[in-house]
């Protein structure tokens, strides 16, 4: 018997199969889709796609598919396709951005080969997917035009930092929002409207992924401030290192308390010093700022709860419910 996509998500054999075999669909067309006519493109583009991942954002579209009356669709499986191929493109970007060494335990493009490939090869994939979504049509289209210009948003903020007067959690907040939670809201929008669905739960499933993302990226985050291994997909304390604002290290570094003084002066840069980053490691994981940060991540999975209410009840929507616990639930 197949195991199921779910894990301990599992709610119903029938659906297991048919994510099962829907993801499986995918993973065929995803590593069709990343093939050029260059081998060298072939190469870099499948660097990432070979790594593996969670293909979080391609379940949560079969997840949805299922609340419409055709979750068997070809159009859902493509869609699934578009939006981890719009992922990938950002990893790599992203990667470039952060000056990455690893990513998913394995060379980051950039550093097996160089910048200017890493990011053409981005490129590359936002082509492959805005080819795929042509034959979705126009809306579709206009849907990932939208998602697209807010992934560039919270890139573009993250990188610039508030404005003067800006809360800078408030700030932080709807980075992830555009950096993390529009994609996953697309995600679920996707496979909703592909399968049919009616309005209202379309408009259920992108408020639903919005929240689920952030919850997502806040337990990412904090799962890579305590991990002892390799658990995040990337070396504990990647965040820290590379001088990457977290939600945690916000609320530490708006603390008033003298005994914060030292781990505010780590977190105020970058740390490429071994010896400074076990340190500030350290002081993390046991600042009051991590339970914060946790609190704040189960708030945001308690509203993507609060929005499945009005969802049939089906085994989809029970998974999805199932889901709110298992993301924010990594955090420990």
């Amino acid at each position: 018997m197949t195991e199921s996509p779910l894990g301990e998500l599992s709610v119903d054999p029938a659906l297991d199969e048919s994510l099962s075999r829907c993801l499986e669909e995918v993973e065929t067309e995803l590593r069709s889709a990343v093939v050029s006519d260059y081998p060298f493109v072939t190469e870099t583009s499948r660097h990432l796609v070979d790594a593996g991942g969670k293909r979080f954002r391609p379940l949560l579209t079969l997840l949805a598919s299922h609340l419409g009356p055709r979750p068997a669709n070809p159009d859902v499986i493509k869609s699934a396709v578009v939006v981890e191929l719009t992922h990938l493109a950002t990893l790599y970007h992203d990667d470039v951005m952060d000056e990455a060494q690893l990513r998913r335990g394995a060379p980051s493009a950039n550093s097996r080969w160089n910048n200017t490939v890493a990011i053409l090869t981005g490129d590359f994939l936002f082509a492959r997917a805005s080819d795929i979504l042509a034959d979705l049509g126009p809306e579709a289209v206009r849907i990932q035009a939208r998602t697209f210009e807010r992934l560039c948003t919270g890139q573009i903020m993250e990188s610039v930092g508030p404005a003067d007067g800006m809360d800078p959690v408030k700030h932080h907040l709807q980075v992830l929002a555009d950096k993390t939670g529009s994609l996953i809201a697309t995600a679920g929008r996707f496979g909703a409207m592909m399968s049919g669905a009616d309005q209202e739960t379309i408009d259920v499933m992108s408020r639903f992924g919005e929240a689920i993302g952030i919850a997502f990226q806040l337990a990412d985050d904090i799962v890579d401030i305590t991990s002892e291994s390799n658990q995040s997909g990337k070396t504990p304390g990647t965040d820290l290192r590379e001088g990457v604002p977290t939600l945690a290290g916000l609320y530490a570094l708006s603390s008033t308390e003298t005994q914060d003084a030292r781990l505010q002066e780590l977190l105020g840069r970058p740390l490429i010093d071994d010896a400074e980053h076990a340190e500030a490691l350290v002081l993390l994981r046991s600042h009051a700022s991590l339970d914060e940060a946790r609190a704040e991540a189960h708030r945001w999975a308690d509203d993507a709860r609060r929005s499945l209410a009005g969802l049939p009840d089906v085994p989809a929507t029970h998974a999805l419910t199932m889901l709110c616990d298992y993301v924010v639930n990594r955090t420990g």
